[in-house]
C-alpha cells in the first residue's frame, strides 16, 4: 500500500474506528437530526451517487467543525451481511456508541449486546409492528422492503436501529456508521499493528496460525485444521489477527469478553490516529471519501470532514472505552437475551446527566484497560 493510500485511510480513521472490528470498505454513512431519537433522511440507497468531497477552507477561514461543539453522540455498527446469500438480512453484530461531551475533550465508547432485550418501535416502511426482542433484529427487521423480499436495505435497517438504540439509552444519535467486514486488514496493516494485551487465551475459530481461513468441516457444523491461538500477555497484532482476535466469542466471558475485545481494539488503533494528528488533515479525509466511491453513501448532517477535525484534536488519554455489564434473561432452552446490571444502567444514566467520569471513579472496574 502506497503512502497517499495509507493516509487517506487514516484520515478518515478517527470517525470510523469504533466500528473497524468490522471493516472499512463496503460502508454506509448514515446521519439523522438532532430532534431526539427520531431516523434522518435515509440513504438513497447502494446505487445512490458517491459523496461529493467538499473543499478545504481557506487558511483565514474557520477550521472544519469549527460550528460543532457537542455533545455528539454516533451510533457505530459493525453488520453481517452475508453478501454471498441473496435476500440475507443485515443482522447488527456490534453495537458501539461514541458520547462526546460538550468541548469535545474526551470521548466515552461503550458497546451495547447484540442480544439485548430491548423495545423495537413499529417501522411502517418495513411492515414491522413492533416488539420487545434482542437488539440485533432491529436492522433485520428495518431492512426489510416490502414486495422486495430479496432486496433488504441496510440503510434502513440502521434507521430502526437508530430508533431503537435511542429509546434506549436515552441519548440523541447525532450521526453514524454501519460497515461490514471487508478492508480492516488493510487498515490495520496500514498503521503498522496495533499494541494490545491480550487478558486471555484466545483460540481462533476462524483462522489458521498462517492466516489462512480453516477449512468447513465436512457436513457442516464447524471447521477443521489447525487454529490460530492468541497467548495471554503484551502483544503485536498485524491486520488479520487483529480483527481475527477481536471476533472470537467462544471463551470466557463469551459475547461480553469480545465487546471488551473490539473496545481494547479501538482504543490502540485511536490512539494511533490522534497521536499522530491524522485526523486534522482535511484534504486526507475528503480524499478518503473521495476514494471510496460508491462504497461510501452519505445522507445529511454534519460532514465527515467536520467531525474527524473536531475529534482530532482529543488526548488520546482521554478516549474512555467502557465495558456495561450484564446477565442473561432465562435458561437453557427459555434463554430470550440479555440485560445490563443496574451498574450498567446506571452508568446510562450518569452519562446523560454529565456525570460519567465521577461515575467510572466510584466504578473503575467499568474502564476498559489496552
Amino acid at each position: 500500500m502506497g503512502v497517499p493510500r495509507r493516509r487517506w485511510l487514516l484520515g478518515l480513521a478517527v470517525l470510523a474506528a469504533v466500528l473497524l472490528t468490522a471493516g472499512t470498505v463496503a460502508v454506509v454513512r448514515l446521519t439523522g437530526d438532532r430532534d431526539g431519537g427520531r431516523p434522518g433522511p435515509a440513504s438513497p440507497g447502494a446505487n445512490a451517487p458517491a459523496a461529493t468531497a467538499t473543499p478545504s477552507p481557506s487558511p483565514t477561514g474557520p477550521p472544519p467543525g469549527a460550528n460543532l461543539t457537542g455533545p455528539l453522540n454516533l451510533l457505530l455498527v459493525g453488520v453481517d451481511t452475508r453478501v454471498s446469500q441473496p435476500g440475507w438480512e443485515p443482522h447488527g453484530d456490534a453495537v458501539l456508541v461514541l458520547h462526546v461531551p460538550t468541548g469535545l475533550d474526551r470521548a466515552y465508547l461503550f458497546s451495547l449486546p447484540r442480544d439485548l432485550l430491548v423495545d423495537i418501535p413499529a417501522f411502517p416502511k418495513a411492515g414491522y409492528r413492533g416488539g420487545r426482542t434482542k437488539l440485533t433484529h432491529a436492522m433485520s427487521y428495518g431492512s426489510r422492503v416490502p414486495g422486495k423480499p430479496k432486496e433488504p436495505s441496510a440503510a434502513q435497517g440502521y434507521e430502526l436501529l437508530r430508533s431503537t438504540v435511542s429509546g434506549y439509552t436515552g441519548l440523541r444519535i447525532d450521526a453514524g456508521a454501519a460497515l461490514t467486514f471487508g478492508g480492516f486488514d488493510e487498515l490495520v496493516d496500514s498503521l503498522g499493528g496495533v499494541d494490545i494485551y491480550v487478558d486471555q487465551k484466545v483460540v481462533s475459530l476462524h483462522r489458521r496460525p498462517d492466516g489462512r481461513h480453516r477449512d468447513p468441516q465436512p457436513g457442516g457444523g464447524g471447521y477443521v485444521g489447525p487454529q490460530m491461538v492468541y497467548e495471554k500477555g503484551d502483544r503485536h497484532l498485524n491486520g488479520w489477527q487483529a480483527l481475527d482476535y477481536a471476533r472470537q466469542r467462544y471463551l470466557t466471558g463469551g459475547d461480553y469478553a469480545r465487546q471488551r475485545h473490539q473496545q481494547q481494539l479501538v482504543k490502540a488503533l485511536v490512539t494511533k490516529i490522534l497521536g499522530e494528528d491524522l485526523a486534522r488533515q482535511p484534504d486526507r479525509v475528503e480524499q478518503v471519501v473521495a476514494a471510496l466511491g460508491d462504497a461510501l453513501l452519505y445522507a445529511g448532517g454534519p460532514r465527515i470532514v467536520d467531525i474527524a477535525y473536531a475529534l482530532g484534536g482529543m488526548s488520546p488519554d482521554r478516549f474512555v472505552a467502557v465495558g456495561l455489564p450484564g446477565a442473561s434473561v432465562g435458561r437453557g432452552s427459555g434463554y430470550r437475551g440479555e440485560q445490563l446490571t443496574q451498574v450498567g444502567r446506571t452508568f446510562l444514566t450518569e452519562l446523560r446527566a454529565g456525570r460519567a467520569e465521577a461515575y467510572l471513579d466510584a466504578h473503575p472496574e467499568l474502564r476498559v484497560r489496552r
